[in-house]
């Protein structure tokens, strides 16, 4: 039984993956006419007014939070929404795609150290070979198509979203594998919180130009699909899966993103890239493998 949830879990996360996957091309296309942290507030403000009714069927559940629960989605809707959703939509304003997925693609190695120092989730020696072959495979794709491009804002603004995707990682997990909190709940608090500094932030700095029924389109479907339904899903899978399992799952985007490019921008694929998308795929599956009995204990708890 145990195995047969995990392996829904990771199937779910991979639908979670791929919908995250065509989100880079919408927001590209998007911040085209939306100023990046209105267009993220916006984004994420939409999704959480979708999800609150269904929250608030929970209310008995909301009610009896405590302090320690409303500190740790605090944390979680900072860092997982205001910082690394945000993050992502003003670094793409600031650099390339390719050179910022190459350097997000570090997430799994900082979630595997962190994940052992804070949660207990130590990677198995298969499992750092997975990543190390992940990361490789990364390497090998994104290298030789990378620009030079030594603009400092664009590299600070991929470091601190890198950083905290990590964080978010972990406090995602650490929160969710308690199972006290539904994923609905956690989802929604977390988000309100989240979108509720990027809009401030977004509107204050940038204002709300007038938009055309196209941007409007791409905003609404990335905050019911892509986002409501989305990140309520991942933090189901967050329940089950570890830290680094899911981050590595995540690192995933970059295949599905290059499988995305080819069949709706025409962008070609030559060999060397190929063959990293292979490896990748290789080292995530490497680290699906089962855990030893004493990490599924400690995932439990």
């Amino acid at each position: 039984m145990h195995d047969t949830s995990r392996l829904r879990a990771v199937l779910l996360a991979l639908l979670v993956t791929f919908l995250w996957s065509t989100s880079w091309v919408l927001i590209k296309r998007g911040l085209a006419d939306i100023p990046p942290l209105t267009f993220a507030g916006l984004r994420y403000g939409i999704a959480f007014l979708v999800l609150l009714p269904f929250a608030w069927r929970r209310r008995g559940e909301l009610r009896a939070l405590t302090g320690a629960d409303w500190a740790r989605l605090v944390a979680l809707g900072l860092v997982f929404y205001a910082l690394t959703q945000g993050g992502q939509f003003v670094t793409l304003n600031h650099l390339d795609a390719i050179t910022f997925s190459l350097l997000l693609s570090f997430t799994p190695v900082l979630v595997a150290v962190a994940g052992g120092a804070f949660l207990g989730e130590r990677a198995r020696p298969l499992q750092w070979v997975g990543i190390a072959l992940a990361l490789g495979g990364a390497a090998l794709y994104f290298v030789p198509s990378v620009r030079p491009d030594w603009r400092g804002l664009g590299f600070l603004l991929a470091g601190v979203t890198l950083a905290s995707n990590a964080g978010a990682a972990i406090l995602g997990r650490f929160v969710n594998r308690r199972r006290t909190t539904s994923p609905l709940v956690v989802t929604t608090i977390s988000m309100g919180l989240g979108a509720a500094c990027l809009l401030g932030v977004g509107l204050g700095m940038q204002g709300l130009p007038p938009l055309r029924l196209s941007s409007w389109g791409i905003i609404l479907w990335l905050a019911v699909v892509n986002t409501a339904l989305a990140f309520t899903m991942w933090n189901h899978t967050l329940r089950i899966l570890s830290a680094t399992e899911s981050s590595v799952i995540n690192n995933t985007m970059l295949i599905q993103i290059a499988v995305l490019a080819w069949i709706f921008l025409g962008e070609s694929l030559s060999p060397i890239e190929i063959a990293g998308l292979l490896v990748v795929a290789a080292g995530t599956l490497l680290v699906q493998f089962r855990r030893s009995r004493q990490a599924d204990t400690l995932a439990r708890r």
